[in-house]
């Protein structure tokens, strides 16, 4: 994709769960975006997690009542802009890696249960080459389950 076209804002969304890993590392079990509808070059990406009974984390995250970590939904949050960063920079399988620097700000505002589309909204509130800065929302439906603001550098992987 060309510097105009990125400049512009284009959407290239929407894309499934093959692009999505190409973009990311993360695998079974802690692959937490299923679907990307919509990302806005170098603004904002909205994706989908599909929370399923089968997630492993419900065995224990409560029995009889299972609900999403508020760790994980942060994380999701995480992944969705990681998919953001690096088609935004152009280094979609490039091997970079979207490390967290902080996280601040969250609230979780209502629990995630099996069963639902929890949408990830995340934007840029600051971008540079190595170091951005994101605000996002997990939604279920209008209503928001959780917020953050967070701070992620692209680094190489480390060295095996």
């Amino acid at each position: 994709m060309s510097e105009e076209a990125a400049a512009a804002g284009t959407n290239i969304g929407p894309f499934e769960i093959g692009r999505v890993m190409a973009a990311l590392p993360h695998r079974y079990p802690l692959l937490l975006v299923d679907r990307v509808e919509e990302l806005i070059l170098d603004q904002r990406i909205t994706a989908i997690k599909a929370v399923t009974i089968n997630e492993q984390f419900f065995q224990g995250h409560f029995p009889g009542r299972p609900i999403m970590p508020g760790v994980l939904i942060v994380e999701a949050l995480a992944q969705a802009a990681g998919v953001l960063a690096v088609e935004s920079l152009g280094l979609a399988g490039s091997g970079k890696l979207v490390y967290f620097m902080s996280i601040d700000g969250v609230k979780f505002r209502k629990p995630v249960e099996p069963g639902v589309l929890l949408r990830l909204e995340v934007e840029f509130v600051q971008k540079r080459s190595r170091v951005c800065k994101f605000a996002g929302k997990a939604k279920l439906g209008d209503e928001i389950a959780a917020e953050c603001e967070f701070t992620a550098m692209i680094a190489d992987p480390p060295k095996a």
